[in-house]
């Protein structure tokens, strides 16, 4: 009888440092995603995307962000080149959900809805996926998030957190990041597909003091299969600037003129 209850105490403490570990990368996580506070964003960048022979393409895009009675609201704007000048996406976060999304191509001469099912295709042609735009405004309750361990990435502690998505639907079966203790920074994330091979890795880097926040100021998007790479290069950002609650809806994006 002595060994069944110590047995069970020893189920119990167990069960409990789980649920801890648990808490904790969750805490992390929502620490590292909610680290800059402002109401709006507005950013200037340019998407150098690398094909597998080494030749690169540029394309310069606008970013506008604000938050709502829902969730943060992002706008991306194509200017150049050309071929995808004109192109505007909208993506509205829901809370404890898939996110909206809508595209506008000139082409195509009319707004269409992005399906929930089509997160993994390619975001105009670069190596960052619909599901990885809209990562950035990710909730961190929509994953299970656990603490791996505690190790140096590039000279900075960091934790490394592994997070499996609640939804199954989802590209990802599972992501590890890692995020650096002293600035809560997501230094590096592994992205694994539902086969759990290791298909993506995205890094940050480029800091940059702007008004008061350490800002990342480059995002590289790699997939590994296929050799490419897509780097998000912010050449301007502005925190707290006005931005009209007209630009984040379908009629912006098909006029591209705020009401």
């Amino acid at each position: 009888m002595k060994k069944c209850v110590f047995l069970s105490v020893m189920l119990i403490n167990a069960a409990l440092i789980l649920n801890a570990q648990a808490n904790d990368a969750l805490t992390i996580v929502r620490d590292s995603r909610n680290r800059i506070q402002s109401e709006t964003v507005s950013v200037r960048s340019r998407m150098v995307i690398r094909a597998r022979n080494g030749s690169t393409a540029e394309r310069v895009i606008d970013q506008y962000s604000k938050d709502g009675p829902r969730g943060s609201r992002t706008v991306i704007v194509f200017q150049r080149p050309e071929s995808v000048a004109g192109t505007r996406f909208l993506t509205m976060e829901n809370p404890g959900s898939a996110d909206d999304r809508w595209i506008f191509l000139p082409a195509a001469g009319r707004v269409r809805r992005v399906a929930a099912s089509e997160g993994s295709s390619s975001f105009m042609g670069t190596d960052f996926s619909y599901d990885d735009i809209s990562s950035v405004n990710r909730s961190a309750d929509l994953d299970t998030h656990s603490l791996l361990r505690e190790e140096a990435l590039n000279g900075v502690a960091c934790f490394v957190i592994q997070s499996v998505p609640k939804d199954s639907s989802y590209q990802y079966s599972r992501m590890i990041q890692w995020i650096a203790k002293d600035t809560k920074i997501t230094m590096k994330i592994e992205l694994y597909d539902r086969r759990n091979t290791l298909v993506k890795i995205a890094e940050m880097s480029g800091l940059k003091e702007v008004q008061g926040r350490l800002t990342v100021t480059e995002t590289k998007m790699t997939t590994l299969a296929a050799g490419t790479s897509t780097t998000i290069f912010t050449d301007r950002i502005e925190y707290n600037s006005p931005i009209p609650e007209s630009v984040f809806t379908t009629n912006f994006l098909e006029t591209g003129r705020p009401r």
